[in-house]
């Protein structure tokens, strides 16, 4: 049997749904029954519950033959830094009362960092956490920039005929993934359960882009050929996000995240290999973005 949290996401939900496929028995984990109703005739058990609870984890993790884990996204937490180090010392905790033996949890590019890397902090908090379970075998999946993140730029492109939001420079090149292929690749290592001790695996999409390469590809795919990425200074970028509904502190650990970046610290111990290449391409993933341009 295999645990998959953050079911009603996009990861988790195409691990679950590949688990099914493969005639795997899955329990999919999500804070609300009435989230987890579209899982209600696939044959999957359904788990309703707080991922920060470490009493329900326990027993839903005893018996697993593996999990795979997060630390899902919460835009309204006031201290998002706090946030993250519970739901990783519950998981933690979880995981090591109930004996569970293999997991994959979904990390980042810049995990290897112990600070100043901003939202990824958390992230590299909840390896070395699970690191420390004695015959625990840990994959941590370090996935490069969602190109899902994209499409929450959509109405500046419409407001201001430019594209931007993260200040991130572009002519930085760094892996662009799609969410699908992170499922796809951890659903492959659950089935193969392949992994020991303490790794991860960087994923870095089909092909590492910068982010006016990669907006000149959606700006295509919409009819402006001619768009820009636009780098705003890092105070404007914070108060942007602000405005956009994020809380000080999340809009703050997404600034120090871009940072790291620009600085190069949070690209300094990437090792690609033959696993890292992901297929999805930001072509494709540019149908996409403009099916939600024209809806």
């Amino acid at each position: 049997m295999y645990v998959i949290a953050g079911a009603t996401g996009n990861t988790g939900g195409r691990i679950a749904s590949n688990l099914l496929a493969a005639g795997k028995e899955v329990t999919v984990v999500g804070r609300s029954v009435e989230k987890l109703q579209t899982w209600a005739n696939t044959g999957a058990k359904m788990a309703a519950g707080d991922l920060q609870d470490v009493t329900f984890m326990t027993e839903i993790l005893k018996g697993a033959e593996a999990a795979y884990l997060l630390i899902p996204p919460n835009f309204a937490s006031e201290d998002f830094r706090d946030y993250q180090l519970r739901t990783a010392d519950a998981l933690t905790s979880a995981v090591k009362a109930s004996g569970l033996k293999k997991v994959v949890i979904l990390s980042s590019v810049g995990a290897h960092l112990a600070e100043d890397s901003g939202v990824i902090l958390g992230l590299h908090y909840f390896e070395q956490s699970l690191k420390l379970i004695e015959g625990l075998d840990v994959l941590a999946l370090r996935a490069g920039f969602f190109m899902q993140n994209f499409l929450g730029n959509i109405g500046l492109i419409r407001a201001m005929n430019i594209h931007g939001g993260f200040p991130i420079q572009g002519d930085l090149p760094f892996g662009m993934i799609h969410v699908n292929d992170i499922g796809d690749y951890a659903a492959q290592r659950l089935l193969s359960l392949d992994f020991s001790g303490f790794s991860y695996q960087n994923l870095t999409g089909e092909r590492v882009l910068t982010l006016q390469e990669a907006t000149t590809v959606l700006g295509n795919a919409i009819g402006k050929p001619d768009l820009p990425w636009v780098c705003f200074p890092y105070d404007q970028a914070l108060e942007g996000m602000k405005q956009a509904g994020l809380t000080a502190s999340l809009a703050g650990l997404y600034i120090e995240f871009c940072k790291a970046m620009n600085e190069g610290r949070l690209q300094s111990d990437f090792q690609p290999d033959e696993n890292s290449r992901t297929t999805t391409s930001i072509e494709a993933f540019a149908q996409e973005f403009a099916a939600v341009w024209n809806s």
